[in-house]
C-alpha cells in the first residue's frame, strides 16, 4: 500500500513514532503500516480494542464516556488516541472507531460510521466520516483515512 509507505518514510526523515489504536479495523492500520519494510523504526505497536472492556481497561477510555455517548463518538476516538500513545510512548497516535456493519447501525449511527482521533504532545483533535459502502469497503476506507491523518500529521 503506497500510502503506508509514504507515512514509513515521511517518520523516519523526521524522526518520529507511531501507534493505533483500533476497534472496526481490527489491527487493519497497524498492519497496513508494518507491511512495509523498516517500518520497525517508526512504528511502536497498537492496541486491537474491539471490545469496550480493553477499551476501557487497556485504553483508559472513561466508562461515563463509554455510557453516555458511547464507543463511536468524538470522545471515544479521542481518549483512545491518548490512550495508546501513552501506553506505548509515541510522538502520534491514531484511533479508529466505528459501525463497519453490516448491522449495528441507528438512525444517530448508521453503518459506514466512523470517529478517528489524532494525539500528539500539541493535544488532540477528532475526524468523523461516514463511509456508505459493505463491511469490506468501510474498514478499508477507514484504514486509509487513518494513515492519511497520521501522514497528514508530520507533513
Amino acid at each position: 500500500m503506497r500510502q503506508a509507505e509514504t507515512l514509513v518514510e515521511l517518520y523516519k526523515v523526521r524522526g518520529m513514532t507511531c501507534a493505533t489504536a483500533e476497534s472496526c479495523t481490527g489491527g487493519g492500520v497497524g498492519s497496513a503500516i508494518t507491511a512495509v519494510p523498516g517500518a520497525s523504526a517508526v512504528f511502536y505497536g497498537g492496541v486491537i480494542s474491539y471490545d469496550n472492556s480493553v477499551k476501557q481497561n487497556v485504553l483508559g477510555v472513561r466508562s461515563d464516556t463509554l455510557r453516555t455517548v458511547g464507543a463511536v463518538s468524538a470522545e471515544c476516538a479521542a481518549e483512545m488516541a491518548n490512550g495508546v500513545r501513552k501506553l506505548v510512548g509515541a510522538d502520534i497516535a491514531v484511533s479508529v472507531t466505528g459501525i463497519a456493519g453490516p448491522d449495528g447501525g441507528s438512525d444517530l449511527k448508521p453503518v459506514g460510521l466512523v470517529w478517528f482521533g489524532l494525539a500528539s504532545a500539541q493535544g488532540v483533535r477528532t475526524e468523523k466520516a461516514i463511509f456508505p459502502s459493505d463491511r469490506a469497503k468501510v474498514r478499508e476506507q477507514a484504514v486509509l483515512h487513518a494513515i492519511g491523518m497520521l501522514t497528514a500529521a508530520v507533513v
